[in-house]
């Protein structure tokens, strides 16, 4: 898949014993505070990748993730699948989202995204996916195997996604502190995409 998608950025490897934390389909209430506390707990920085109708509903929640020092992309205002939609319609969704979300990357909702909506998207934006996906918003997976699939996978400049959503957090309350001590006790650190 990746050979296919030359424009899009997987990972950011050869910046040594780095992870980049990635959050997504936030600013949500309460949740969205709870990553923050962990995160400063640990002194790490992450990326949340809001959707528009969302930041558009919780300014205030925005505020409070770039304050305290971490970075945000667009991730569409209604959190669309880029392979059943139209371009036109796709870009309108995504300049819509940066009305609200000020940022020079975008993450495509369940990474789908046609070529042609690349070719698009990459004169404004760094397009960015992952390697390693925490799978904490699925029902069938249980925390404990969520933790050890991103803790099998992730590696010096992983991009690892997370969900700062009311469906996640269940098992995001478990599998981030647990997974930024291991990783600190491994010597690494956490930053934001830019």
């Amino acid at each position: 898949m990746k050979h296919l998608y030359k424009d899009v950025v997987w990972d950011c490897s050869g910046n040594g014993k780095t992870l980049y934390l990635t959050f997504d389909d936030g600013p949500t209430p309460d949740v969205t505070d709870e990553v923050l506390g962990v995160l400063k707990t640990y002194q790490a920085k992450a990326t949340f990748f809001c959707l528009g109708r969302n930041a558009e509903r919780h300014p205030d929640i925005l505020a409070r993730i770039i304050k305290a020092g971490h970075t945000v992309g667009n991730h569409t205002y209604s959190h669309l699948r880029g392979w059943k939609q139209e371009n036109k319609a796709y870009i309108s969704d995504v300049e819509l989202a940066s009305v609200y979300i000020k940022s020079p990357l975008f993450r495509p909702p369940y990474g789908q995204i046609k070529r042609s909506q690349i070719q698009q998207l990459k004169h404004n934006y760094k397009i960015v996916l992952w390697d390693v996906m925490s799978h904490d918003y699925e029902n069938r997976i249980s925390k404990e195997k969520s933790l050890k699939y991103v803790t099998k996978y992730a590696k010096e400049g992983s991009i690892v996604v997370f969900h700062d959503s009311v469906k996640a957090w269940g098992k995001l309350k478990y599998i981030l502190p647990t997974f930024l001590d291991l990783y600190s006790s491994k010597g690494y650190n956490f930053n934001s995409l830019i």
